[in-house]
């Protein structure tokens, strides 16, 4: 994540009404996390609003000393989870159950390069969210659990799922074969 000023400096001035540098600092990684959670940029955009209202909402809570970064993500992955559970993805039949195609696909791999966004892309929500919040925002599955309301064991074999799945297509990504999009 770029540089950001002072997260006290940030703090101070939402606690005074000046949220814009709090909003600014943090915008990008919020919409990239939810993004990459939701497939979509419309839900993303609106994730990152409803991220911020309950950050500033909650701001007066929030302990001197804590980190802004793992509480806004905290904040922002829960938004995106609850953005999925209102769209009823999160109770699709599981992939051995039924096939899943992606509502905002990409256009096809480019055959010289290997295409990770379209991947992701195809891959269903619930485990793309799966596997970014644990291999890119390093949450632990315990972690991953409680935002999902499950069982660490049912994040643990999501991503799984979700590697043995993303190494498929990147396979026939670069045979130029055709990948299913179920995960």
């Amino acid at each position: 994540m770029a540089e950001r000023p002072d997260e006290r400096f940030l703090v101070d001035k939402a606690r005074r009404g000046d949220f814009e540098p709090l909003y600014r600092a943090f915008e990008r990684p919020v919409f990239t996390l939810a993004r990459r959670i939701l497939g979509r940029t419309e839900e993303a955009e609106e994730t990152v609003q409803e991220t911020f209202l309950e950050v500033f909402r909650s701001l007066p809570s929030l302990r001197n000393g804590g980190s802004l970064w793992p509480w806004i993500r905290s904040v922002a992955s829960s938004k995106a989870l609850m953005a999925l559970r209102r769209k009823r993805l999160v109770e699709e039949p599981l992939p051995e159950e039924g096939a899943w195609e992606p509502e905002d696909p990409l256009p096809p791999f480019d055959l010289n390069s290997l295409d990770l966004e379209r991947a992701l892309g195809a891959l269903p929500p619930l485990s793309r969210a799966v596997l970014w919040l644990h291999d890119v925002e390093g949450l632990t599955h315990e972690e991953i659990a409680r935002l999902l309301g499950s069982s660490p064991s049912f994040s643990k074999s999501r991503l799984a799922r979700a590697h043995r799945r993303l190494r498929e297509i990147l396979a026939g990504g670069r045979k130029g074969g055709a990948a299913c999009t179920s995960a």
